[in-house]
């Protein structure tokens, strides 16, 4: 398509100061972090060029191996649990059952919760003498299954992950925003057909929503990846860095004095979401994202 030369001025005009902008608050800081992971330095002494060795380091060690594979199932449980999770009650909310409103609403309100503040309220649930949970087990009569649920190896990670998976409200807008776009001919022609509502939803809903699914997957698993807050407050990486994540190793790699290894830990967590992001973009379809 040819664009005559007054349109090409004005978009170059209108794009010059996003690019700008993205380019200082971006592209810079990426080219600066990728330079730091090369060389040694602590803040406050003369950087000094060591290569490859801050990526050797890192990946020598046994904490960032650790940290990769719980970002990466993370990420996963993200995308294939969470995410189905609120495609159901996005599905079931778009059928308007008595009271949807206010399951929208309740489904969605953690969202507005500070995470700091939802980590806190679940250390208090897991604690291993006065904690929820433990309560609760005790009044069941299963008082044998009673555990420090933050502090035990094989319990530490699986309970800092599974109740955030249970946050779909997020995802579930977006999915049911989505679905209520879809125009009503089609289930009227459906239901003119016999076909009831599993069917129309299986052949009409989801085929329908599939764009805004995707776009949930990715959203998912990009925030799978990026975890901090959570881990940080409910155990700080421990029992033995068994719940650590990338974004805490660096955190404590610079409190440290380590840059040249956080900022290599960086480097490789943009891999990985790069991966990811295109991984999902070839999986899913282009036309999707």
């Amino acid at each position: 398509m040819n664009v005559k030369r007054e349109d090409r001025v004005g978009i170059a005009v209108f794009l010059t100061p996003v690019l700008v902008l993205f380019t200082l608050f971006f592209i810079f800081p990426i080219i600066y972090l990728i330079i730091v992971s090369f060389v040694e330095w602590s803040g406050l002494d003369t950087p000094a060029f060591v290569g490859f060795q801050n990526y050797l380091r890192i990946f020598n060690d046994k904490v960032f191996i650790r940290s990769i594979s719980n970002n990466l199932i993370w990420a996963l449980c993200a995308g294939f649990i969470q995410v189905p999770l609120a495609v159901l009650a996005a599905l079931m909310l778009s059928y308007r059952p008595r009271g949807w409103k206010i399951f929208r609403t309740v489904y969605f309100f953690p969202k507005v919760i500070s995470a700091i503040a939802l980590a806190t309220l679940w250390s208090a649930v897991y604690n291993a003498q006065y904690g929820l949970l433990n309560g609760l087990l005790r009044v069941i009569g299963l008082g044998h299954l009673q555990t420090n649920w933050l502090g035990t190896l094989k319990t530490a990670f699986p309970s800092v992950l599974i109740y955030w998976l249970f946050y779909i409200g997020y995802y579930m807008i977006i999915v049911l925003a989505d679905i209520q776009g879809i125009p009503q001919d089609y289930y009227e022609a459906a239901e003119i057909d016999g076909a009831g509502r599993i069917r129309q939803s299986l052949n009409i809903t989801l085929p329908l929503a599939k764009t805004s699914i995707v776009t949930c997957i990715l959203l998912a698993m990009i925030d799978g990846l990026r975890q901090f807050a959570e881990v940080y407050i409910l155990t700080n990486g421990g029992p033995a860095n068994r719940t650590s994540v990338m974004v805490l190793y660096l955190y404590k790699e610079m409190q440290n004095y380590s840059y040249g290894t956080s900022s290599a830990a960086a480097v490789v967590l943009i891999a990985i979401g790069t991966v990811v992001i295109l991984t999902i973009k070839n999986t899913l379809g282009r036309e999707n994202l």
